[in-house]
C-alpha cells in the first residue's frame, strides 16, 4: 500500500510505502499540545518506505527528555507531519490528520498512555488500552 499526504498549505507533501505496523490514539501530555488537546491518531509505517516528495521539514527535538522523540512538521504552518521514535527504530509515526485520505486509518488497535487521558477524551469500545506504551 502506498499513501499520500501532506500539511495545511500544501508546501510540504510526502509517499508512505508498506503496510501500517499499527493504528492508535495516543492520550500523553505531550499529543495533547500537539493535536489542540484531544488525543492524537497515529499510524506507524515503515521508515525504509517513506519520503518527503515536495519541500523539506523542519524538526524538533526536547533537550530536556531522556529519550526524546524527533517531530518533523512543516516550516510554513506548522503541521505536525510525522514522529521519530526511539522506541520504534525503523519507523515513522505519521499522523492521520495530514493522509490525503484519512479514512484509511478506518479504527485504532490501541490506545496509548490513557494516564494522561482528559476528562472529555473518548476510549473506543473493544479497542485495547495501556496506560503508558504497549508491553512489547
Amino acid at each position: 500500500m502506498t499513501i499520500t499526504g501532506h500539511c495545511y498549505c500544501g508546501q510540504l507533501k510526502y509517499e508512505a510505502a508498506g503496510d501500517p505496523i499499527v493504528k492508535g490514539n495516543c492520550h500523553c501530555r505531550e499529543c495533547q499540545y500537539i493535536s489542540g488537546g484531544h488525543p492524537n491518531a497515529f499510524m506507524v509505517m515503515p521508515d525504509a518506505g517513506f519520503k518527503y516528495t515536495q519541500g523539506a521539514p523542519k524538526s524538533f527535538i526536547r533537550s530536556d527528555l531522556e529519550s526524546p522523540r524527533e517531530r518533523e512538521f512543516c516550516a510554513n504552518c506548522g503541521t505536525h507531519i510525522l514522529t521519530k521514535s526511539p522506541s520504534r527504530p525503523g519507523a515513522v509515526v505519521l499522523k492521520v490528520g495530514t493522509l490525503d485520505d484519512p479514512s484509511i486509518f478506518d479504527k485504532p488497535d490501541m490506545a496509548i498512555f490513557t494516564i494522561d487521558k482528559q476528562s472529555f477524551h473518548h476510549l473506543e469500545e473493544g479497542v485495547p488500552s495501556f496506560e503508558r506504551m504497549k508491553p512489547q
